[in-house]
């Protein structure tokens, strides 16, 4: 199974559109999303792209009920706060926002952790959990509008950038 793995979106709508475009296109089933989403507005291109989003809150994400709300408009989204843990196609997978937020146990138990919060693209193992952070879809800081497509069978991280 593929996943799209995105953060810090930070209401972006070009950036969010394209990498939605570019994930789906290399077979991406889902999206996962590590928050900062910031306005419900940026949910828009996930519901139009017709593809399921799981999420956390940033600390961005000011308005969480509006957010929800959008979310819960039938199109397969559901933001949680952060972290929150899943099974997704028989792996455990915790998205956070924050890093920081977890401990080492919390991560030991887990197949993958996805996180943001820092707009840097980042990739480490730690024993058997692989930790990904996407970097920042919004290319605010770095100038780079980053994402990346996750084989959650094989491991193998691909980066997709703008």
């Amino acid at each position: 199974m593929r996943i799209g793995v995105m953060a810090d979106t930070h209401d972006r709508l070009p950036a969010i559109e394209e990498l939605l475009a570019k994930l789906t296109e290399k077979g991406a089933s889902m999206i996962m999303h590590a928050g900062d989403y910031c306005s419900p507005f940026a949910l828009a291109p996930f519901q139009k792209a017709g593809i399921p989003l799981l999420g956390v809150f940033g600390r961005n994400d000011g308005d969480h009920q509006t957010l929800e709300a959008t979310a819960s408009q039938g199109f397969g989204a559901e933001i949680y706060e952060s972290p929150h843990s899943f099974e997704v196609g028989g792996h455990k997978i915790m998205i956070v926002h924050e890093l920081g937020e977890i401990n080492k146990r919390s991560i030991a138990s887990h197949d993958f952790v996805i996180y943001g919060s820092t707009h840097k693209l980042e990739q480490t193992k730690r024993d058997k959990t692989l930790l990904i952070n996407p970097g920042e879809a919004c290319g605010w800081l770095t100038g780079k509008s980053t994402a990346m497509l996750v084989d959650l069978d094989s491991g193998e991280v691909e980066v997709i950038t703008l």
